[in-house]
């Protein structure tokens, strides 16, 4: 059964929400990276943070509509990173199905992106995503198109990335789906790195069979999308702890 097509207002305030969210949890970087979702109905255009505000600041009213080359396309005048819509553009220019994509410098998640095998099947968490994480080779902070193209290619059909030596990047097809995939990456290496630390970099591995055994019956049928039972929880708690984002 075909979900129902989100309204734009509807859009922001989860998308404006997952910014809370991330902020509550310590995954924000001052004012750097970067949450984008598209707008329904529109394609080529996106929401995302205006530069220069905090995560915990983000209102749905707040969010600035641009196209997917970067441009501020809500009359606003609001000023957007350059870096950001880079990454976020080519990524929504390339996967029609990534109506949010989140990229984040949280610190288990940029130290997992220092490790050469990057994450493993280690914990229930990691296996959500076993095989469906690509990675991407760190080539400096400007992403031209040729970059932007292997960024795209690494990709794929994937549900993210490990970005060497810079941190991940989840897609999803709900902003409630990419901000779960996000907490499951982060809870994961968090669980690997504190394992490693702990033994000297031993870890009980489980098998790919079993790993992907597992992940097959976290996703079951595909009717179910990550976030679609946990997001109205969250944002029950939000509600309470840090309210405004809907304004």
């Amino acid at each position: 059964m075909a979900r129902p097509t989100p309204s734009e207002r509807e859009v922001r305030i989860d998308l404006a929400a997952a910014y809370r969210l991330a902020a509550q949890r310590g995954w924000d970087d001052t004012i750097y990276t970067h949450l984008s979702a598209s707008v329904p109905g529109e394609p080529g255009h996106y929401l995302i943070n205006p530069f220069g505000a905090r995560f915990d600041e983000i209102t749905a009213s707040s969010l600035v509509k641009v196209d997917v080359a970067g441009r501020v396309a809500d009359g606003s005048g609001a000023s957007v990173n350059p870096t950001g819509f880079a990454i976020h553009g080519a990524v929504h220019s390339a996967r029609a199905d990534a109506a949010c994509v989140i990229h984040l410098h949280t610190p288990w998640g940029v130290a997992l992106s220092m490790l050469p095998d990057g994450l493993q099947a280690t914990s229930q968490f990691a296996m959500r995503l076993h095989g469906r994480l690509g990675r991407h080779a760190y080539e400096g902070l400007a992403l031209g198109a040729a970059e932007q193209a292997r960024l795209v290619a690494h990709l794929g059909t994937l549900d993210g990335l490990i970005l060497d030596n810079h941190g991940t990047l989840t897609v999803g097809r709900t902003v409630a789906e990419a901000w779960m995939l996000s907490y499951l990456l982060d809870r994961a290496a968090q669980a690997q790195l504190t394992a490693m630390a702990a033994t000297g970099g031993r870890l009980r591995v489980v098998s790919d069979e079993i790993a992907e055994l597992t992940r097959r019956q976290w996703v079951g049928d595909g009717s179910e999308l990550d976030g679609d039972l946990e997001w109205p929880a969250l944002l029950r708690g939000l509600d309470r702890s840090l309210p405004g984002y809907r304004d």
